[in-house]
């Protein structure tokens, strides 16, 4: 796999290039990419201390999306911001 220079946004460029490659985004991949490059943080142990989506309220949700920077939340149902989240 050819190594790409992303710019300084993408610190892992490898990780990054087979991510986009298996069909993620540019912003899940980037994220994945930059927490597999950061000594502090380990995306590869399941975290499992939040409760699932179902359990959050819609203002939750609605915040989570929003951190998220996810289009047209303020028009979503609890059920779409949670297939929202889920897809991101």
């Amino acid at each position: 796999m050819a190594s790409t220079n992303h710019g300084a946004s993408v610190k892992n460029s490898d990780t990054y290039e087979a991510l986009r490659e298996d069909g993620a985004s540019k912003q899940k991949a980037a994220r994945i990419a930059n927490a597999q490059a950061n000594d502090s943080q380990h995306p590869s142990v399941k975290g499992g201390k939040a409760p699932p989506y179902e359990e959050w309220t819609k203002d939750e949700l609605y915040g989570r999306a929003q951190e998220l920077d996810i289009d047209d939340r303020s028009s979503m149902s609890k059920g779409d911001l949670i297939t929202a989240l889920r897809n991101t």
